[in-house]
């Protein structure tokens, strides 16, 4: 397979991924507004900082409200990052390779950037808008059940399931570390029923509170960063989607069983999926779990980086 066209493959479903993921991260606020007691107030700028988009908003806007972070994050194309800059780029990607991507592929990217691009151009109330956040999710799960169901299980698809299971772990662990900065303002706050309130919120904007509640019986923060975090049954958890990424990426190398790995991409994903897999909870909260997070979102990014120089960089001759 050409380097170009594993690269495009690779990038939509990451872009595609990070637009659900973009939708779950607001739809976290959206539990929390209709759950928060009347005195507590919204809050809307933990969502920019926890995804590293804070400076890029502060150029464009004054402050982090509602209406504005709901912008930035949703319709603004100059945040490269907002939804309808994820799929704008996930179609051009696609537009590029269609002959390699199957037809239920490329309609369904086309058609799920033309319904963000003309909402973008109307006023929503508020339970629009989390219907449309829920149609954002659910048109991702479809595109991967498309592509589940309509592509050959050769290069290409292992390269989808590799950028798609990266951008998974780095965004599930952004969701945790969002408690982090919505605590940040009062450390009081841990352990009462509204810190037990937020972290229910985060669980269901995973898509991951029933399966939680079927494991655990408290909802604590230990059990919900075990379950978020170190289980690996569950698929949106982190150590879960560095499994299916480590697996497709020893499938596209061809790297027997029998070796640890044949390439530098390998060893850095197998390195951090060990340090994830043979990490325990109680050692995740003595580092401090900001500073856990943190260290892994920077080794997952390096990880991006070396698959990019093995398999896309062009080499020198």
């Amino acid at each position: 397979m050409l380097s170009r066209v594993a690269n495009s493959i690779y990038w939509i479903n990451r872009y595609i991924e990070r637009a659900e993921n973009y939708a779950r991260f607001i739809d976290v606020n959206f539990h929390l507004m209709f759950d928060l007691p009347p005195e507590i107030s919204e809050q809307w700028a933990p969502l920019v900082i926890t995804m590293a988009d804070d400076k890029l908003f502060k150029e464009y806007f004054d402050v982090p409200s509602r209406d504005n972070v709901l912008r930035f994050m949703t319709f603004d194309m100059r945040n490269p990052n907002s939804i309808i800059s994820n799929l704008y780029n996930a179609r051009e990607n696609a537009r590029t390779i269609r002959e390699t991507l199957s037809k239920e592929m490329w309609e369904h990217i086309n058609k799920s950037y033309l319904r963000v691009k003309e909402a973008s151009h109307h006023q929503m109330d508020l339970l629009a808008l989390q219907e449309f956040y829920k149609e954002i999710k659910m048109g991702s799960q479809l595109f991967f059940g498309i592509v589940d169901s309509t592509v050959t299980r050769g290069e290409g698809w292992h390269f989808g399931r590799v950028g798609r299971f990266l951008e998974r772990a780095d965004k599930i662990s952004r969701f945790v570390d969002v408690k982090y900065f919505i605590l940040l303002p009062d450390t009081n706050l841990v352990g009462s029923p509204l810190d037990i309130l937020q972290w229910s919120s985060v669980l269901k904007s995973a898509s991951a509170y029933n399966m939680f509640r079927q494991q655990y019986k408290e909802i604590t923060p230990a059990n919900i960063v075990e379950f978020l975090v170190l289980d690996k049954l569950f698929p949106r958890s982190v150590l879960h989607s560095l499994l299916y990424a480590e697996s497709s990426l020893r499938e596209i190398s061809g790297t027997p069983s029998s070796m640890r790995y044949s390439n530098e991409a390998e060893k850095k994903l197998s390195r951090l999926r060990s340090e994830i897999e043979f990490t325990s909870v109680d050692e995740v909260f003595d580092k401090g779990l900001h500073e856990f997070i943190d260290t892994f979102q920077t080794k997952n990014n390096e990880v991006g980086e070396e698959i990019f120089n093995t398999f896309f960089a062009i080499k020198p001759i």
